[in-house]
Formats: structure tokens, sequence, C-alpha cells
């Protein structure tokens, strides 16, 4: 069992005197992997509602057998071993679970997948990690069944949401609502087909400090990077989370963010079942069915981002949703408006509790106490971090309100980027006997200890909470046989907060090539909320005498006047 306490000397005596009442300065995280959570609680509460989806109920003791009958088709069949990285691409559903799970069971390591990627992103993961084995839905067939014909993934298991869903579910589907009966290609294996050969997985032999999850995070190289966890990193967080904020066994908890995201992944699906609580799963953003989950099955938890929150206020109908159920609000990824906040507390009582995490820190690294949040505020950092504001020229701290890059030293920092030691090192900087994580992020502290953003030192695009780093969509733009350069900016957009925009160099005569076919050849070769919303053709990019594009220049004529 690891203990872990936050810092106690003076220099950190301001945030400590903000501790939420009554939690224990002190956090014992067991030394275990994180399948061992689903394996407690369906022993202790098997007949408990673990995941709703779609009007279909299962408990905690089908959705472990469920896993069981994965991991060992897994094992058996496909020949998985420990450590191997597999990919799992799929939109919230049982069959994430279940293959998240089921893949940790078997020993290996949960390469975790956007939905929306396109063939070129999945292509670079599967490279990156060697991985031979995928899990996807059915509508990825067309975009990773390229993959395979070329050899580089060798097996995949195909899941069909349809097969979850209940015959008199009433609310709308982001997908077809009958399981598709279509014959899957050569390589290709249908999820019920896994699990219905009821293999048996072996003893599990991984450790706390085996690798666990292997989430990829965009960098300024414009080629994402996987920020390797063990299970002891995740189990950090989770457990640190759940103590933060506790809840009882059989909590309704409402599933909005995507699990595919460390956030999602640990407070919408970790947490809930390592307290045994249940997860009503949403598979895509709707805001009328998000409030009629709310009332229909009481919902108590909901962690949401500031995008969801201005939505579902927006909504003409928003004063008429019953959410009288809810106990507790809050998320992360994007300030909350301080408006959005107000209604939502005029509408539940309730503080929507914000904090701060990176997929590098397997997510929440501060939170705000319950007692005592502050309105667009990072908030206190959690046991074992040691978070500071560094002056990025001299290479010292800096103290309470001065400006300057956030760093941190904590116990669930990332062991590094995957097969990137460059990146690594680059990632960190040494003080006093100590390696700190440098976020990227600039913000400041104020004199309660309490953390803040002001700006980014990384060329990162916060698009309605998704990060979009410029150099990885200049990249692939690059791909488009007409462009010649391209540099992405932001630009403001009053519903994302920020939006995407593309000045476009092209190749030979500009008039050829029009905004309208790049943003269709966009959203067909990447996701969708890096696909940029504006188009500008340019005659040549600005550059500086050494060579490089005056990209700041560019970026803040966007913003004048704001």
């Amino acid at each position: 069992m690891a203990h872990i306490t936050p810092p106690r000397d003076s220099a950190h005596a301001s945030w400590l005197r903000h501790w939420p009442p009554g939690l224990p300065l002190d956090l014992h995280v067991p030394a275990t992997t994180v399948h061992d959570n689903l394996e407690v609680s369906a022993r202790r509460y098997p007949d408990l509602d673990c995941l709703i989806f779609c009007g279909t109920r299962l408990t905690y003791a089908e959705v472990r057998q469920n896993v069981e009958s994965l991991a060992g088709f897994l094992q058996k069949r496909l020949g998985l071993a420990r450590g191997e990285r597999v990919l799992l691409c799929l939109q919230n559903s049982p069959q994430f679970v279940i293959g998240y799970y089921g893949i940790l069971r078997s020993d290996a390591v949960v390469v975790p997948v956007n939905p929306m990627s396109k063939a070129f992103e999945i292509e670079h993961l599967a490279r990156d990690t060697g991985a031979r084995i995928a899990v996807v839905a059915r509508d990825m067939v067309p975009v990773i069944g390229p993959l395979v014909e070329a050899g580089l993934i060798e097996r995949i298991l195909v899941a069909d949401y349809a097969d979850h869903v209940a015959p008199d579910f009433d609310l709308p589907l982001p997908f077809a609502a009958r399981p598709d009966q279509t014959p899957l290609p050569d390589r290709m294996i249908a999820w019920g087909d896994a699990l219905s050969a009821h293999e048996q997985a072996g003893p599990s032999v991984a450790g706390p400090d085996d690798l666990a999850i292997l989430p990829y995070t965009s960098g300024t190289t414009g080629n994402p990077k996987g920020c390797m966890h063990t299970h002891r990193t995740v189990m950090i967080t989770l457990v640190g989370g759940e103590s933060w904020v506790h809840a009882a066994a059989g909590a309704v908890n409402l599933a909005t963010l995507p699990f595919f995201h460390v956030t999602g992944m640990q407070n919408s699906m970790n947490i809930p079942i390592y307290a045994a609580c249940t997860l009503v799963i949403m598979p895509r953003w709707d805001r009328r069915t998000a409030a009629e989950l709310v009332r229909r099955h009481k919902v108590e938890r909901w962690r949401m981002i500031a995008t969801m929150a201005i939505d579902l206020v927006n909504d003409p109908d928003f004063d008429s949703y019953d959410l009288s159920s809810l106990q507790y609000i809050g998320g992360g990824g994007a300030p909350m408006p301080e408006p959005v906040a107000a209604r939502l507390r005029e509408k539940t009582g309730l503080a929507y509790i914000e904090g701060y995490g990176l997929s590098e820190a397997m997510a929440a690294t501060h939170i705000n106490p319950t007692h005592r949040p502050k309105p667009r505020c990072l908030g206190i950092p959690v046991w074992g971090v040691d978070c500071r504001i560094l002056d990025v020229d001299t290479g010292t701290f800096l103290a309470d309100g001065e400006v300057g890059e956030i760093v941190m030293d904590a116990p669930q920092v990332f062991k590094g980027y995957w097969q990137n030691p460059e990146a690594t090192e680059a990632a960190f900087i040494d003080i006093s006997g100590k390696r700190f994580f440098r976020s990227g992020d600039i913000g400041y502290r104020d004199e309660d200890g309490y953390f803040f953003i002001v700006d980014r030192s990384k060329r990162m695009i916060n698009a309605a909470g998704f990060k979009v780093w410029p150099s990885e969509v200049e990249a692939l733009m690059l791909r488009h046989p007409a462009i010649a350069e391209a540099c992405i900016v932001s630009v403001p957009d009053e519903r994302r907060g920020e939006g995407v925009k593309a000045l476009v160099v092209a190749r030979g005569d500009r008039q050829t090539l029009s905004a309208q076919e790049l943003s269709d050849w966009c959203h067909a070769n990447m996701a969708s909320y890096k696909c940029p919303r504006h188009f500008e053709f340019i005659d040549a990019l600005p550059r500086s005498s050494t060579g490089k594009v005056l990209w700041r220049e560019l970026q803040a004529r966007e913003w004048e006047g704001r």
C-alpha cells in the first residue's frame, strides 16, 4: 500500500489551510491493479447495477463475467501476452468498459483511441505502439480495415453498440438501433462470438508497476505521444478522486465525458467502479437526453465539461428539467463561465466544482475544496502534489500572485513518453533535488494557495475542452496535394471558446482550391474537433530571419480587440 501525503512545509501552508474539513491529509492507495477494483466490487455487490445503457442494465457480476470471457479469448485465441498494447476505439458503451477491463485483466496495456479518429491518426498509434490487436465499434471497420489489409494490425474485435439497446428505449440514439448482420471481413471477429467462446483467462500476474494505460497526447512535434501510466499511477488519482468527493455504493453517476480521455476514464468510469456505483452511460452528448436520464434514473453525481453545461443551460426548456436528484456536479477541461455556473447553482443548489489535470498525470492534480470553491479556478493541489510557479527565464520559483509556468512533482505523474526519451527529458526540470513536470500552462497561485491559469506556453487550442495541437493539424493538412504550407491558429468562438483556423498557402493557382473542398478533405482525414472551421488563403506565411513561421503574429491578429 502506498502512503501519500501532501507537502507540509511552509511553502505549501497556504493551500493546506483550506484542505477539506474531515478529509485526512494522508492517502492510502492499495498496491493492486486497476482491474482488481472491478473484481472487488463484483464480489461485494454482485447484483448491483454496474452499467445502464440505452435501457439495458448489467450487474457487477455480469460485467465481471464478460470481462473474464473477453480476457480469456484475448489470451487463448489471440495469444495476447503480458505488456502487449491493444487499441481500444469505442464510444462510451458497455463494450468500452468491458474491453478496457478485459485488456487489463489480460495483463496487457490499454491504448485508448478517440472514436472520431481517421485512418492517418490510428495508423500512427498502431505503428508507435506495435499493437497487433484492436477492439473497435462496427462503424470504425471502414476506417481501420485498410490497416488490417496492410498487415499493420493482425486481428480486430468488432462490437455493435446496438447489442445493448433495449427494444423499448425511447430516447435519440447516435447509431442504428438494430445490430448490423453484415459479415465481417477476414481477421475481424464479432464481439459476441468472442464472449460466447467462454474461454477462461489465466491468473493475473501484472503488478502495480506494470504498464497499464497508454493515453496519447499531442505535442509541438506534430505527432501524438504516448503517456506511460502504470497501475499505480492510475490508482493514485483514482483513489484520490473518490476520497475527495466520496460516493456510497450504488450512487448513480451520469457518464457523459468520453471514456477514451483520462478525465472521463477516471472520473466517469474508474472511480465509480472502484466505489461500486452505478454508471448511466451516454454514448454521445445530447443535452435533452442527458437531462432526461438524470430525471429517469435519479442521477446523483455528474462530471461534465464547461461546454456541456453551456449547452444545457441554453436549452429553451432548461427551467422545466428535473435535476433535483443531483448531489454533486463538477468538471474541468476549460474554465466554467460564471453566468453558467450561477444558472446551474440556481437550478440545483450546487456549486460546480472545478479541477485541473493532464494526460501526463492521469487526470486531477488540483481540485477545488467542495466547502470553499473559487470560480474559474483550478483548485488546490491534492495528495502528494508539490506544485509551484516557475520563472521560465531564471528557473526559480515565484511568489504568490506572480505569473509563470505551472510545474509539479507528484507520484501520479507519468513514467515518460513511450519510446521518446528526448520528449520525456524536455518535459521535466530538476530543481533542488526534485524532478518537476512542466505543464506548459501559465498561471499563478493566490494568497490562499489556489491555482489559476492565465495562458499557455505551448501552441494548444482549447476547442470546447478538446485539445487541438496546431502542429499536428498542420502535418495532416500537408498531406493534401494542393497545399504548400499551412499555419493553424485559434480564433474567438462564442460557443466553443476557441475555434480552429487554417491559413493556407496553396500550390500553384490557389483559385483551384476552395475552402469547402479543404473542409471536406479535413473531415475525411482527421477527427472533427481538430478540423478548421475557418480558412484563409494567403500568398506566403510570414517568417523570421531564421526561417521560422511567425505564428504568434498571425495568432495575435485574430484576437485583436477581444
